[in-house]
């Protein structure tokens, strides 16, 4: 049977090192922070360079959150969000008392689109959530304008994207580097994921990164000194010996997810050639001087009911991401936003495989049948 992100093979594939790292953690004692998670957090910095502070958290949600205290986000502000992406970003303005509004995207990249960004900022507009949808970042150089001008911090959500790059006029700038703070999610399935919850924030600025230490330990700069009103949240040592293993080959995974998106791209568009009208299926485009982590490949098609039906009757594990714009979901149920193209992309996305430990080759072969 095929998985939908086959963990299993990952695990056989760096067993020797995962159960060295995890014995090492179990006979040590030391199961809530200490060396592993110092030493993952100094991984993740160096990873991104060295001007970049990583903390660690319990989950990709609690580093929302964590992030939106940081910014000093209070009852009755908003916060603008795409409206097509996880739940997450606007549960998290919710949860604190604040109002989400929510941003169409663009139909091909199914980022968040800044015209829609411009016309929904109002006196009390404090920020923007910006998603790294699927594994490609979001156009954040035009967003840093539009927040520059209304005065707005921009909050990155990368729980897709660890590992993304940015190439313009010869620069490169990776994912988790282009907000005030960013985040990541270490949800098993992700890119770089751990064997349960897990998250991290990042930051250039060195008060905001003091300031999110505390609030992810109670507010605490000290033992039994709470400075401010905080949460718990902490990542385990056990998760931490995972990442640092999972992290060491994370630049040999992500080629090839680039890999199997590529033979994926390479079938769609000869499939597309002699698709019957109403029939076509169009992977999401990756924006100019973007790669992506493919955290899922994604596709938009015609006939989603259709293309499912092929899927099943292959075999051919596939999600639906996502069933519909979060505006309509119940808990924030508003009849007066009109985003056109999030509701489109919810009515037509489908993802696929696509792994590092995936047989695209396969997929691709039960597809031509």
């Amino acid at each position: 049977m095929i998985s939908f992100v086959n963990l299993t093979a990952q695990r056989e594939k760096y067993r020797f090192e995962l159960e060295k790292a995890e014995r090492e953690v179990l006979d040590s004692g030391c199961y809530i922070g200490g060396p592993q998670v110092q030493a993952l957090e100094k991984e993740l910095s160096e990873y991104l360079g060295e001007k970049i502070h990583a903390i660690t958290c319990a989950s990709g949600t609690d580093a929302l959150t964590i992030a939106l205290m940081a910014m000093g986000l209070c009852p009755g502000d908003e916060v603008i969000v795409p409206d097509f992406t996880f739940i997450a970003p606007a549960e998290c303005v919710s949860i604190l008392g604040s109002t989400p509004k929510f941003a169409d995207i663009d139909r091909e990249t199914l980022q968040i689109a800044p015209e829609s960004v411009k016309k929904l900022i109002g006196p009390r507009t404090k920020g923007i959530i910006a998603v790294n949808l699927f594994g490609q970042s979001a156009p954040f150089k035009e967003l840093r304008k539009i927040a520059t001008e209304h005065k707005l911090w921009i909050i990155e959500d990368s729980a897709q994207a660890f590992g993304a790059k940015v190439s313009s006029n010869g620069d490169i700038q990776k994912a988790c580097s282009f907000g005030d703070i960013a985040i990541t999610s270490f949800y098993p399935s992700k890119p770089l994921g751990c064997y349960g919850d897990g998250g991290a924030l990042f930051t250039a600025n060195e008060d905001l990164a003091q300031k999110i230490r505390m609030i992810a330990n109670h507010g605490s700069a000290g033992r039994y000194q709470h400075e401010i009103v905080g949460m718990n949240s902490r990542l385990d040592a056990l998760q931490a010996a995972v990442l640092r293993v999972k992290l060491k080959h994370l630049n040999e995974e992500l080629p090839v997810r680039r890999q199997n998106a590529a033979k994926y791209d390479a079938f769609f568009a000869e499939y597309n050639r002699t698709a019957a009208a109403g029939e076509k299926i169009v992977p999401q485009k990756i924006a100019e001087g973007n790669d992506s982590t493919y955290a899922q490949y994604t596709v938009l098609a015609e006939n989603r009911e259709s293309f499912i039906q092929k899927l099943t009757a292959a075999g051919i594990p596939h999600c639906i991401h996502y069933p519909a714009p979060l505006h309509e979901q119940p808990c924030f149920g508003s009849s007066e936003v009109r985003n056109a193209n999030a509701k489109w992309a919810s009515e037509h996305a489908v993802s696929l495989p696509v792994c590092a430990f995936t047989n695209v080759a396969e997929i691709i072969e039960k597809l031509k049948v």
